[in-house]
């Protein structure tokens, strides 16, 4: 599909948009930044926004990734298609997430991975080649935004690690609960919300809907799971 950005946002706006730069300072990635940094801090790092349309591509499989994104609103699939068109999900994200940093040690890699807006999405990016280096002036903020891209890139790289598990379970129902049982997990609890819908729900978890759907049936009729819509309670574990 064709890449279609509606509007650049230039930065100030940006920040009077998020009031003040509240938004921004409650994302992971920019955590223990003050306020009075934060403007410096976009400036330095080249930051830039972008809008796009729901069912735009943000970047696709193939291409060189010069920027990582900032999710200031909507949600975001990270995906990987193949030559028949087929999509694999590999993860959701939402407001105040990243993507790209994967490829952030060297941005002339081509991606292996397509980015999707799921909804209308507004992006910061930030280069590449800015994030994990300190600028000349050595501003304090720069270690506070490394560790904070270091943590960030771990929590990915097990979400990378969950999806694995889930996949390599030879059986639907062993797939369904493996990813139920993460979900508790994140939850710490044996009632939860899922994240995503059905049709979503079966791309990640790499079934057809209809199986999904009626296997989901069969477990709950044998006491294995309650649910209503999104809501889940997890009666057993694997």
């Amino acid at each position: 599909m064709k890449h279609i950005c509606i509007g650049n946002v230039d930065i100030i706006e940006l920040v009077m948009i998020m009031n003040e730069y509240n938004f921004l300072l409650e994302t992971p990635l920019f955590h223990k930044v003050q306020q009075s940094e934060l403007e410096h801090m976009l400036h330095c790092k080249g930051a830039h926004s972008v809008s796009y349309l729901k069912g735009d591509y943000i970047s696709l499989s193939g291409e060189s990734l010069s920027c990582m994104g900032v999710i200031v609103k909507g949600t975001v699939h990270m995906l990987k298609e193949d030559v028949k068109g087929n999509k694999v999900l590999f993860t959701i994200m939402r407001d105040k997430e990243v993507f790209g940093e994967m490829f952030i040690s060297n941005s002339s890699f081509a991606a292996t991975v397509s980015y999707y807006a799921a909804t209308d999405c507004t992006i910061l990016f930030l280069p590449l080649k800015r994030v994990m280096c300190s600028c000349s002036m050595a501003c304090q903020f720069h270690q506070k935004f490394i560790e904070n891209m270091t943590m960030l890139m771990s929590q990915k790289t097990i979400q990378l690690m969950n999806k694995l598990e889930i996949i390599s379970k030879k059986t639907l129902r062993e797939k369904i609960l493996t990813y139920l049982t993460q979900q508790a997990l994140v939850s710490g609890s044996s009632y939860f919300v899922l994240p995503m819908g059905r049709l979503e729900l079966a791309d990640y978890l790499c079934v057809n809907r209809s199986a999904l759907t009626r296997e989901l049936s069969n477990m709950k009729a044998e006491g294995l799971l309650d649910y209503d819509k999104n809501t889940f309670r997890l009666l057993t574990s694997i």
